[in-house]
Parts: structure tokens; C-alpha cells; sequence
């Protein structure tokens, strides 16, 4: 976990029962599955949004408990659409499943695509993660207004996490889902070639100039102010920026003594996320003009300009 700052505040006190609904207000239940883990907090939030005919927004992980509670939930109401902010498995894995239970279509930012082309021999860390093969019965763009049973979500682009991240905000309230993106507990994951920096950076500043204050995210507890903690966010990433490029001007010259200069501490997987996140900022940094990058068989040579 990235460490807090006076901007930023993360929030791991919150704890969920999985399979339990919770009533949040503004017409959602929250229902969170039962996948626990080091990326995924206390497991991915599932939403369900309206009253007599719903919306479930991240169906989660592709497990049998979560499928009944969920069903269970929806307690016979008409479900109009499964809608997905983005899709890595553990948020669309059980679209199929659900979409055959209750006969809703899947709306989303299309398939899964990457930020960019992954170069030859390169390692895509998030592949395994990430749903290819959904189609979604409807593809949704940025700006359009999605209507459930009176309630009204409008979709906003936010790509960086990964290339086809959508939030959603509830038209006439304060709320946001804002996916992975923005969440309480934790900062994103930005692994290339699957996500972007400069994107995510861009992504941060769009949804904190809009006006929703209350945050939903895909893991954790509501943000109560959301546009703080996402500007948080991007002071923190631009930190790390700075620290990627005095961190070269000292002498390192591959992601793994990056890695051990920034971020100490880390052992096994959390050590291999910290290393794609940094190839993030590096690429960035790189694009930008502030380092200099070289990509080979061997992976990324940094150095300075």
C-alpha cells in the first residue's frame, strides 16, 4: 500500500460481509463477493441500483455464493442491464451467469483492449485478469445516459486503470461509482500495456472538476468526499513521478532498483505490482521528455536525459 499523505487518506477500517446486502441510499444496495485479497481489499463491491426494475453494476468474480446472494437481492424485480465500469474478471467474471439467470444484457466500454500494442516478448502482468472474450450486448461511451426504472446513470469515461474503465454517476444525486479508479482503502494498480498513466492522471483530473461528491468504488467503503481523495490521488502519483526521476538521477538503471528504492519494503506479488506500476510512471516519464527509456528483449532501461 502506497504510503498516506496529508492530502491523501486511506481508509482500511471498512469491513463487509460477503453476501450481505446494505442499503446505501439514493436507490443502491450494495452486495459485496466473498474474494478477499491483496488487489482486491475485502472483495469486489456489486450494486444494485433503483427499486421496482434494476441495474446491477459489476456483477463480480465468477463464484457460486455470490451468484445466489445477488439473485437473491434482486428478489424477482425486472433487471434492465448488467453494466460494467471496466473489465477485469474480478468485476465482470460472473456477467455471463447472471446476464443467463435474470435475462439482462451487458453493457459496457466494449471488450477488453489494451492502452497501447504490447511490444514483442513483453509481459503483459494483468492478462490473466483481464475478460477478453466478454462482448457486451450494448457498448457504452462517455456521456451517454443509461434509464432504470426512473433512475437515470450517466456514464464518464475514465481509462488508465485499464482502456475501457467507465464511472457512472446517478443523475440528481451527490453519488459516483467510480470503479477502480478512485477507491477509499487503496490507489490503482496502472499496469502497461493494459493501463496508462498519462490517462489515469487525466482521468483523476475529469471526475474531480465534476460535481458528485459521494464516491462508490469497486472495492471498500463510500469516499465521502470524493473529488478530495482523487486529487489525493494524482498528488500521490505525481510524487512518485518525482521520485522516479531523482531516483534515476541517482543511478538507477532497471525497474528492479527502482523498485527497491521506492518501494523498500514489498516481497512477492505486491513486489511484481509495484514493479508494473512503475513501468507506468516510467513510460510517462518517458514520454514526457523527463527521462530517458529503452524497451528491449530484456525489459526497460532507464537513464537520464
Amino acid at each position: 500500500m502506497p504510503p498516506t499523505t496529508e492530502a491523501l487518506r486511506f481508509d482500511t477500517d471498512f469491513d463487509a460481509t460477503p453476501g450481505v446486502p446494505v442499503a446505501l441510499g439514493d436507490g443502491v444496495v450494495r452486495v459485496t463477493a466473498p474474494n478477499a485479497g491483496p488487489f482486491t481489499f475485502t472483495g469486489t463491491n456489486s450494486y444494485l441500483i433503483g427499486t421496482d426494475r434494476l441495474a446491477v453494476v459489476d456483477p463480480g468474480p465468477d463464484d457460486d455464493s455470490h451468484l445466489r446472494a445477488l439473485v437473491g437481492a434482486i428478489g424477482g424485480r425486472v433487471v434492465e442491464a448488467i453494466v460494467l465500469t471496466h473489465t477485469h474478471r474480478d468485476h465482470s467474471d460472473l456477467a455471463r451467469r447472471l446476464r443467463d439467470a435474470v435475462g439482462a444484457p451487458i453493457w459496457s466500454n466494449g471488450p477488453h483492449r489494451l492502452s497501447r500494442k504490447r511490444r514483442v516478448f513483453e509481459w503483459n502482468a494483468t492478462g490473466r485478469e483481464s475478460d477478453f472474450g466478454l462482448a457486451p450486448d450494448r457498448v457504452i461511451g462517455d456521456g451517454d445516459r443509461l434509464e432504470f426504472g426512473g433512475m437515470v446513470l450517466t456514464a464518464v469515461a475514465t481509462p488508465g486503470h485499464c482502456a475501457n474503465h467507465l464511472a457512472f454517476a446517478i443523475e440528481g444525486t451527490d453519488t459516483l461509482f467510480s470503479g477502480d479508479h478512485v477507491m477509499g482503502w487503496s490507489s490503482s494498480i496502472v499496469s502497461v500495456p493494459d493501463g496508462d498513466m498519462g490517462d489515469y492522471l487525466a482521468s483523476l483530473e475529469k471526475i474531480a472538476a465534476r460535481p458528485e461528491r459521494r464516491y462508490l468504488p469497486g472495492h471498500g467503503g463510500a469516499i465521502a468526499d470524493g473529488p478530495a481523495q482523487a486529487r489525493g490521488l494524482k498528488a500521490h502519483r505525481e510524487a512518485r513521478n518525482r521520485q522516479v526521476v531523482a531516483a534515476v538521477g541517482e543511478g538507477a538503471t532497471g525497474l528492479g532498483e527502482l523498485r527497491a528504492r521506492i518501494y523498500p519494503t514489498l516481497t512477492g506479488r505486491l513486489r511484481i505490482a509495484a514493479e508494473t506500476t512503475l513501468k507506468a510512471h516510467v513510460e510517462y516519464l518517458a514520454a514526457r521528455g523527463e527521462i530517458a527509456m529503452r524497451a528491449g528483449w530484456f525489459g526497460v532501461r532507464v537513464g537520464p536525459r
